[in-house]
């Protein structure tokens, strides 16, 4: 139970709402922002490609990963406290960012700023729900949730308008303009605080933690070092035995970080795995597909971010058209598995993607992959609470929450790496076919390929072998990114078939979930 303090009563509902609604708005923007300016970092900084992906991956593995901490420390300290330093870390982490020429510190201030995104994340949710009750708080809820699909779905276009206009570093200083705003409307949100939070599970979050950055950083080091190097098999053996060690330890806490016994239960589980699998689809492609739409395709970053609109708008369109349908009866359990197949199918259709593709032929499986998304997006986070006991709800909101987070995480360095793999191999496999190119630095020129410098990448051959090598970029570009939309396609279909059947099993009453699950989507 949490508790106001008296001058939390007196502050204002509705700036408070229009504050941690403006910090979650940016919070996935400064995600799928970003992925949008990774060229132009690239073009600029002129960096590999396991240190151009930490400026995504540093973001969204520290958002995951403090998740659960941050909430924990909020209800010792104080929700207004932590939401103030969490934006002012995001803040300054951004400001640094902007600034820097490192691609080092460029990736150290984006991981403290994913630190800075889960604190506010936390406790901006928690401050609402003491802030508001009854039909109020599911208002103010359903317009968090607006807000945090609006950043995700606008990320792209107005970055690539930034990038196009002012540089990459004004994608930055526009979510430092965003977080000073909100920093001017912390006198007026409530505090509070549970006084029956006593400690964090220190144990518990530290060893989470370097378990998540670990198999991470294994993944993305992977193609780098070699798959079966020392390093890359020392890292994924301490991730395993950190994640042994954070087991036994919430086993011997009084009151764990997550409540392990959520993991046995079959619907929870189902409707956690859905945010997951459509990582790999749409999150995915918000990172992977800005890169080839300069790089092969020849747009400009500016027709980058608004061809990518045609992925995210549905995200704000879908959620309202699904929950009427719920309200008319249509099962949460079909809406959720035809999500999957949707994903599926989207993903199967882009594989027509290549140099020479036009936005018309782009339009149709951008937007059913976009519409996946939006299917779910107003219904996975009631469904997986309502899955539970009422008493677990919060725990089961928490670890919801940071395996969603935590998968999006993955799904990136998985199928980055992936990616880099497959274009590596099929550039290697080519160039005894290009004469002059047979003794080039496969890797160094894959990396260049993948971070879309293709023209940079094709001159280190020279002369008369140069065109022909360019040709052999771009078919390998090409051929790795078919290979990771159809693992993307065979990963959703079977998610799909795995969903359908664990929603079968009810933790509760069907008459006492659904209706709980439709009135989250409103």
């Amino acid at each position: 139970m949490s508790t106001a303090s008296p001058d939390a009563r007196r502050g204002n509902p509705t700036l408070t709402l229009v504050a941690v609604c403006l910090a979650v708005l940016v919070l996935p923007a400064s995600l799928t922002g970003t992925s949008v300016a990774l060229p132009e970092i690239n073009s600029d900084l002129h960096v590999g490609l396991a240190s151009l992906q930490w400026v995504v991956n540093a973001y969204n593995l520290a958002f995951a990963c403090f998740m659960l901490g941050c909430g924990s420390l909020a209800d010792i300290v104080g929700r207004r406290r932590m939401f103030t330093a969490g934006t002012v870390l995001f803040a300054l982490s951004t400001l640094a960012g902007a600034i820097t020429s490192s691609i080092v510190v460029l990736d150290v201030t984006r991981a403290l700023a994913g630190l800075g995104a889960a604190a506010v994340m936390t406790s901006g949710a928690a401050i609402l729900a003491t802030t508001f009750e009854g039909a109020a708080q599911a208002r103010a809820f359903a317009i968090l949730g607006s807000s945090a699909g609006a950043g995700l779905a606008l990320g792209p276009s107005t970055a690539g308008l930034l990038v196009d206009a002012y540089g990459w570093r004004s994608v930055f200083l526009s979510h430092l303009v965003i977080s000073v705003l909100v920093l001017l409307a912390v006198p007026m949100m409530p505090e509070s605080r549970n006084p029956a939070a006593t400690k964090v599970d220190w144990a518990g979050t530290t060893t989470f933690t370097l378990s998540l950055f670990c198999l991470m950083y294994a993944i993305v080091q992977g193609p780098q070092q070699g798959w079966t190097s020392a390093g890359t098999l020392l890292l994924l053996g301490a991730a395993a035995a950190l994640m042994v060690l954070f087991v036994v330890a919430e086993l011997r806490q009084s009151q764990p970080m997550i409540q392990l016994s959520l993991l046995k239960q079959g619907r929870f589980m189902a409707v956690s795995l859905i945010p997951i699998a459509l990582s790999f689809s749409f999150v995915c492609l918000l990172v992977l597909l800005p890169t080839y739409f300069t790089g092969v395709v020849g747009m400009s970053v500016n027709a980058s971010g608004a061809t990518m609109m045609l992925l995210t708008l549905p995200v704000l369109v879908v959620p309202l058209v699904v929950s009427q349908l719920v309200k008319n009866g249509v099962s949460t359990r079909l809406v959720l598995t035809l999500s999957l197949v949707v994903a599926a199918a989207g993903a199967a259709w882009l594989t027509l993607i290549g140099p020479d593709v036009s936005v018309a032929a782009l339009a149709g499986p951008l937007l059913l992959l976009g519409i996946s998304m939006g299917m779910t997006a107003g219904l996975v986070d009631g469904a997986a609470i309502t899955s539970v006991e009422p008493a677990q709800a919060g725990a089961a909101a928490g670890l919801f929450n940071t395996m969603r987070l935590a998968g999006e995480a993955f799904a990136i360095a998985v199928m980055s790496a992936v990616l880099l793999n497959s274009t590596r191999s099929h550039i290697s496999d080519g160039l005894s076919a290009v004469r002059g190119a047979k003794d080039v630095d496969v890797d160094g020129v894959a990396d260049r390929v993948i971070g879309g410098d293709l023209a940079g990448a094709a001159h280190t051959v020279g002369g008369s072998a140069r065109s022909g090598f360019l040709d052999l970029l771009t078919r390998g570009y090409t051929d790795g990114l078919h290979l990771v939309l159809w693992t993307v396609a065979v990963i959703c279909a079977a998610s799909a078939v795995l969903v359908s059947v664990m929603l079968r099993e009810r933790t509760r009453p069907a008459a006492a979930a659904e209706p709980a699950v439709e009135e989250a989507a409103v």
